[in-house]
């Protein structure tokens, strides 16, 4: 088991607070001290120049899935020179008529190095793993689908 602390911190930057007009950019503090600017999404109110928490539930899934496919591709003697994965979350109603991120789609474009080179078949399979052992996949209720490019 480990543990993983974020610091949450807003404070009112507004003379009032009323749905429209309180302000909601906030900061993530992470353990290493790296402090991201948050907010919103802009269709929220947001700030369209801060990080919005579907933008980062989107990236950690897409982030986890490629760390466990290096993990993987390593593993299995492949040599991956890059990865570079366009991911999309889409928020929309889930069963019960809530508000969720319903469905993330990672869209992975992987270029490999040296002479060891995967066939399709073998491509899928290294993201199916990567799937099954992605620690974010295995803690949201979402659909993640994964559509190598």
């Amino acid at each position: 088991m480990s543990e993983h602390h974020v610091t949450v911190n807003w404070e009112r930057a507004t003379p009032d607070f009323s749905y429209d007009t309180y302000n909601r950019d906030h900061d993530w503090t992470f353990d290493a001290g790296i402090t991201v600017r948050a907010s919103a999404a802009p269709a929220y109110l947001g700030s369209e120049s801060c990080v919005d928490p579907e933008e980062a539930f989107v990236a950690s899934i897409s982030s986890c899935h490629m760390l466990t496919f290096l993990a993987i591709a390593a593993k299995k003697r492949y040599v991956v020179d890059s990865y570079n994965d366009r991911a999309v979350g889409i928020l929309d109603k889930d069963a019960a008529g809530n508000l969720a991120v319903t469905k993330v789609t990672l869209r992975p474009e992987i270029r490999f190095g040296g002479e060891k080179q995967p066939t399709p078949d073998e491509l899928g399979q290294l993201h199916e793993k990567a799937h099954q052992y992605c620690f974010i996949a295995n803690s949201v209720k979402s659909e993640v689908v994964v559509e190598p490019r």
